[in-house]
């Protein structure tokens, strides 16, 4: 039996000066890279152009960064967005909210649908939400372990035996305290090889918006209970009902319902012999 965990992990990797390398970074930083290294596997099993990868990652950093930031402000500190707009794209990048970060995903993926070449190739909104779906669980397991490193958005008070003394973490009394972000990024982590397995199997015959709507039905599913064992991160939230992760999650889950029951009442999508396209690299 685990006598509570004495976490003290230094978040800061190296630095060098005034510069330095910090473990939710580089974490954040990977969940790309391997995730366009998913993608590019899907893009060459589907016979999909694999230079469109390259602009694909284009739109998902920036979506991400962008829709993470504002939704951050918007939803937490919207007195700072309002007199101080330009906050959302200066460093230090501090605050990132992922119901924001889901919203932006959403429309860059759209605007990338909307591209000639994704047109000509057939990648639909559907077509790329579904694959994105895939990637996104992962670099969402990723990034709540950069929380974890950084001994941020920590659980609440408990006596299980794998609790976390957050000793790094100045905001709230060092006691064993859940660790919810742990839990969070393993869930994130057992979505991701599910959704592989789901599209490993069906490949371009899984049915259009499935995997997106398994996506937002688990993720946000799961969210709106692990806020029950996790502090609040504003103090307005105190006085809510319920607070804001899961006042945010409630839509995203209800989108995920609809997105999954609508993909099988559509045909399911056919593969036609088709003569094989160069792919580049």
């Amino acid at each position: 039996m685990l006598q509570y965990v004495i976490w003290e992990v230094n978040p800061e990797i190296f630095h060098i000066g005034s510069f330095s390398v910090r473990w939710y970074g580089l974490l954040f930083a990977l969940g790309f890279l391997i995730g366009m290294q998913v993608m590019s596997h899907v893009f060459k099993k589907e016979n999909k152009p694999l230079a469109d990868t390259d602009s694909l990652l284009i739109y998902m950093v920036v979506s991400t960064i962008l829709g993470a930031r504002i939704g951050h402000f918007l939803f937490y500190e919207p007195e700072v967005l309002l007199h101080h707009p330009l906050t959302v794209i200066t460093p230090p990048f501090a605050g990132l909210a992922s119901h924001g970060a889901l919203v932006g995903i959403l429309l860059g993926l759209w605007l990338y649908s909307r591209r000639k070449e994704s047109r000509l190739t057939n990648q639909t909104f559907l077509w790329v939400t579904d694959r994105i779906a895939i990637v996104v669980a992962l670099a969402g397991a990723c990034i709540r372990f950069g929380n974890l490193m950084n001994s941020e958005i920590v659980g609440r008070p408990t006596n299980v035996p794998w609790a976390f003394v957050f000793m790094n973490n100045n905001e709230y009394a060092k006691i064993p305290r859940h660790p919810a972000q742990l839990y969070e990024s393993l869930s994130c982590l057992v979505l991701f090889f599910g959704l592989l397995w789901f599209w490993n199997r069906y490949k371009e015959r899984t049915p259009r918006g499935s995997m997106l709507g398994i996506f937002l039905i688990c993720i946000f599913g799961l969210r709106f209970f692990y806020e029950y064992l996790k502090e609040n991160q504003v103090p307005f939230e105190d006085s809510l009902p319920l607070n804001v992760g899961q006042i945010l999650s409630i839509p995203a889950v209800l989108l995920g319902i609809y997105f999954l029951v609508r993909s099988y009442r559509l045909p399911v999508p056919v593969s036609t012999p088709e003569e094989p396209k160069t792919v580049q690299s």
